[in-house]
Order: structure tokens, then C-alpha cells, then sequence
């Protein structure tokens, strides 16, 4: 070994000391490689479930990186007191240069430490929206939803964003605190149609499609409540009834899962036209031009005119 240690020393210019330390170093890394890599086969071939596999892989990922580093510090701590003071003249310029970074290191650990969210959850930060697919220590990553695709389904682009925009903008979560968002859909039928009667259909059909909704709902809002300030009177859907230029408008306003909106909203849709179709009574209103005659309609006042 002092044969080696020696040649290295001739050829590197490296002392034994360091050569040693280097050596160690090396080994270190190489181990804590294998490791991974061990781990990952178990974890891989013991769960199918994709959020338990990234959940793990992303543990182990931490635990071996800042274990790697105690250790590798541990043997070059010497070498690092000797190079305390020059880090420390310079750290005032290292922090200028490389604001961005440290910012987004700092936005890792506010995710870590405060949770705002994690991989699987769909949020929306800044104009950007989208389910989390990884989280990393300068950057995020999203699924895209929204953009030019309706009802927040995705676009299939991956978003790569900043840990800093966490500090930047508003975060909005779908899934933290309580996992369901209210949607509304409008029905406007016309004026001269029973809209009483549609009004029936229309809870009927929405209290039909969103009732297992509404009881989950009750659960997960008393978790919630433990946590934030979360109430509502009521989780039940409902029918709101306004008058618009054209006719009548019935909102439905209902609990429903983030991801599952648009499917909703296609079984509502379905529903309604079918039961709409089998009542006379009831039309659907949209912009239209209208011409009263009140002489032939029996009407006292005025004469006939034209509105659009």
C-alpha cells in the first residue's frame, strides 16, 4: 500500500493523507450507490402502487444524500477548517450569484417543513395548474392540466417549476385540507316553459349523480376542521334560479373530485337532455328574435312591436 500511496503521490502530487481520504470518499459513494440501487429492486418488486414506490424511492433519496454528506464531511472535516475563512469572505458574493438557487432551496424545505403539497396533488401557482408528479430540491414538477384542454384535464405537457414560486404567488391546492371543489352548471330554459318542473329534474338528477359525494364529503370536512378553519351548513347539492336575457337560468351547484369534473359533468348533461326530451313543457333557450302582435295575442294596450 505505501507502494501505491507512494506513486500516487508522485503522479497526482497528492499526499498520502489526502490520497487516503480520497480513496474512503470514493468508496463511500460507490456504497451508498449500491444501496440505492439495492433498495429500489426491493421496493419495486414488493409494491405495484406508483405513489407508494415514489414515496419510498424519494426517502431513500434523502435519507442516503444527507447521509452520504455527514459521512464524506466527516472524513475531510480537517480540510474544511482550513477553508472556513475563505468561504467566509466569500459568502456574501456566493449569495448575490446564486440567489435564485438558495431561494429555491429554501422553497424545498418551506415544502418539506409546511406540506402546502405533495406529489400526486393537483395545484395551481401562478398561471400555471397541474397535478405533481415529482418534487426536487431546486424545482417541481407538473402534469399540465387546463391551457387550451376544458374541464382541467390534462394537456400532457410537463411543467418543470421553481421551488422560489412558492414564495412568489399564490398557491392554490385542490386536494389539502378538503380533497372536493364545488362546481356549477348552468340550464337555461325558456321563458314560456315550466321551469318549476325543470327545477325538479334538474335536483333530482344532481342529487342522483353527486349523493355518495356529499356523504365522503362529511368526513373529510371534520378532518379538515381539526386542521383549518373549513365549515359549510350545508354539503348537499342545490338548484339556483335567475332570470337572464334569454330565458330562465337553473344552476346546479355540487360537490365533485378535482380529476372527475368533466365526467360529471357529461353524466348531468346526459341526464338532463334525457329527461328533457320527454317533457313538452320544457325548451332549452338560447338568443333568439321574438315578434309580439297584442291585437291577435287579446291584449288591451299598445299595438304590435317589435323587440329583439
Amino acid at each position: 500500500m505505501d507502494e501505491i500511496y507512494h506513486w500516487i503521490e508522485q503522479y497526482t502530487f497528492l499526499s498520502s493523507e489526502v490520497t487516503i481520504k480520497l480513496l474512503k470518499s470514493i468508496v463511500l459513494i460507490i456504497g451508498f450507490v449500491a444501496i440505492n440501487k439495492i433498495i429500489n429492486r426491493i421496493i419495486f418488486s414488493n409494491t405495484e402502487d406508483v405513489y407508494s414506490r415514489y414515496k419510498w424511492r424519494k426517502t431513500q433519496d434523502y435519507i442516503t444524500f444527507f447521509l452520504g454528506i455527514l459521512l464524506i464531511s466527516s472524513i475531510w472535516i480537517d480540510e474544511f477548517r482550513s477553508l472556513f475563512t475563505f468561504f467566509g469572505l466569500l459568502s456574501a458574493g456566493i449569495a448575490i450569484a446564486l440567489k435564485d438557487p438558495i431561494t429555491d432551496l429554501a422553497g424545498w424545505l418551506f415544502i418539506l417543513w409546511r406540506k402546502p403539497f405533495e406529489a400526486g396533488d393537483r395545484i395551481e401557482v401562478g398561471s400555471h395548474a397541474g397535478d405533481v408528479i415529482d418534487i426536487r430540491i431546486f424545482q417541481f414538477t407538473l402534469i399540465e392540466i387546463g391551457n387550451w384542454v376544458d374541464a382541467d384535464q390534462s394537456t400532457g405537457r410537463i411543467l418543470h417549476i421553481p421551488n422560489s414560486m412558492v414564495f412568489k404567488g399564490v398557491l392554490a391546492s385542490y386536494n389539502m385540507g378538503f380533497s372536493f371543489i364545488w362546481n356549477e352548471m348552468g340550464v337555461m330554459v325558456t321563458f314560456e316553459s315550466d321551469w318549476k318542473m325543470a327545477k325538479q329534474i334538474l335536483t333530482k338528477i344532481v342529487n342522483e349523480k353527486s349523493q355518495h359525494i356529499s356523504a365522503s364529503a362529511e368526513k373529510k370536512i371534520k378532518d379538515a376542521s381539526k386542521k383549518y378553519m373549513i365549515f359549510y351548513k350545508n354539503l348537499t347539492p342545490i338548484v339556483y334560479t335567475s332570470v337572464k336575457d334569454s330565458g330562465v337560468m337553473l344552476t346546479m351547484r355540487f360537490l365533485c373530485e378535482p380529476r372527475q369534473r368533466r365526467g360529471y359533468e357529461q353524466a348531468i348533461w346526459e341526464a338532463v337532455l334525457t329527461e328533457f326530451a320527454k317533457n313538452d313543457t320544457i325548451d332549452l333557450a338560447y338568443p333568439t328574435q321574438r315578434f309580439y302582435n297584442n291585437a291577435s295575442e287579446g291584449k288591451s294596450y299598445g299595438k304590435s312591436s317589435k323587440n329583439p
